[in-house]
């Protein structure tokens, strides 16, 4: 059990971050975080912050030795200079390395029994035109690696949009598009003594690839649902000895749930829980890397609602802080490009 005042190290510098850094700082640590990324918003709630490139080893190495534990915030950290960190490091690099391959990950999960969407490895023009022929059309050919909020991702509606593709020399990764009536997320913690606790499935809307809102109660087929999405879950936390908070989310559909993808961090999904849970995913994450008993996941509210302030909405976010149900997150991200999360509102109904 990790005493107060002590520092836990944050990889990466995002919201991710600096809400984890919140929930430290109430539990009484301190947070630094690492990240190659200039001015980086953790960086405004972190008592120290290291802006090296991930292969500094030296700079990493002067990172970890300031460290009593080391979390990450984000999927795309690069496993290879994290490796000597060694038993800082609370959790399990495989799950970094699992993630950031979607044809490691659907395999993975595949071995646990889980069921992806059909899909193929696509390394070439040839093998695409195989992966359209055996799988058919629409389908979404998305990077075997990184992307994320829709990036690194086209629809092939037609075997001609395939003929068409002109991306060559990335490894890639064909998926069959899967008919759902919704998609949800199963958003879990598992302590160091591998207790596991989850919090309640939100429905989830996207927008032009990136999650718009996230809603409590679900729908009932999602509800129907949850169940065996958990036990998958609880399996993929188990194999990979993970420590902290684990997401994976799934398409409902009338065969069952369809496994999509996980995220081995907090999510997006899991803001609600900040007022809308007993114990946030943020405060739940550092009590289980830092040993400590795992707090209430339970929701406290009759009805829950997340939307993200994408953009330029931003500029307009306080207004809705004239509904007594809403709390307003604003990330203070000095750019409001398009597409870019700024903040998110969530709204708590009592009744």
């Amino acid at each position: 059990m990790l005493r107060p005042g002590s520092t836990i190290g944050i990889l990466g510098g995002g919201q991710l971050g600096r809400m984890i850094a919140m929930a430290a700082a109430q539990l009484g640590y301190r947070c630094i975080a690492y990240s190659p990324e200039k001015d980086p918003v953790a960086g405004e709630v972190c008592a120290d912050m290291f802006t090296n490139d991930w292969h500094d080893a030296k700079a990493m190495a002067a990172f970890a030795q300031k460290c009593d534990v080391i979390t990450w915030e984000f999927e795309n950290v690069p496993v290879e200079p994290i490796v000597p960190l060694g038993k800082r490091l609370a959790m399990d690099p495989r799950a970094l390395e699992t993630a950031q391959d979607r044809v490691l990950e659907k395999r993975f999960v595949e071995g646990l029994g889980g069921r992806p969407a059909p899909w193929r490895a696509v390394d070439d023009r040839a093998d695409l035109t195989e992966a359209v022929e055996r799988i058919g059309t629409p389908g979404i050919l998305k990077t075997r690696r990184d992307g994320y909020d829709g990036k690194g991702q086209w629809r092939i509606a037609s075997a001609r949009d395939a003929e068409g593709f002109s991306r060559t020399g990335t490894p890639l990764v064909y998926e069959g598009m899967v008919r759902f009536e919704a998609e949800f997320s199963v958003i879990l913690v598992r302590g160091r003594d591998g207790a596991v606790r989850f919090w309640d499935s939100p429905h989830n809307v996207h927008e032009n690839g990136i999650l718009a809102t996230s809603t409590l109660p679900a729908p009932a087929i999602v509800a129907g649902q949850v169940e065996p999405a958990r036990a998958l879950a609880r399996q993929v936390a188990d194999a990979l000895g993970y420590v902290g908070v684990l997401t994976l989310e799934f398409f409902a559909t009338r065969n069952g749930p369809v496994f999509n993808e996980m995220a081995p961090r907090v999510h997006n999904s899991g803001h609600w829980t900040i007022e809308g849970a007993a114990t946030s995913q943020f405060e739940n994450h550092v009590r289980a890397i830092c040993g400590l008993p795992l707090g209430d996941t339970r929701t406290v509210g009759s009805a829950v609602t997340m939307e993200n302030v994408i953009g330029k909405a931003a500029a307009t976010a306080h207004k809705a802080l004239s509904d007594p149900d809403a709390h307003v997150h604003l990330y203070g991200k000095a750019s409001a490009r398009e597409g870019r999360k700024m903040g998110h509102v969530t709204r708590i109904r009592h009744d």
